[in-house]
């Protein structure tokens, strides 16, 4: 099972494999949010929203209930 987009804990970063474009507001992927994208989880707030992310150069803020609908292959380094 792959993780979610919304498992990241500050710092790690991930690819994105694969998002529900019916669950994904047009505008999150007109900002980067692709499969191919390396996103970066900058800031969260515990059990709290929003997240604060690094997609392909730009930040942006989602909410958890978004992000879980974005799978992601964790990268290591």
């Amino acid at each position: 099972m792959q993780d979610t987009l919304a498992n990241l804990k500050r710092g790690e970063k991930g690819i994105i494999t694969d998002v529900s474009s019916s669950e994904i507001p047009l505008k999150l992927l007109e900002m980067g949010c692709l499969p191919g994208n390396e996103v970066e989880l900058v800031q969260a707030v515990h059990f709290a929203d929003p997240m604060y992310l690094k997609i392909s150069g730009s930040h942006l803020a989602i909410r958890k209930e978004t992000a879980v609908h974005i799978l992601i292959e964790k990268v290591d380094e």
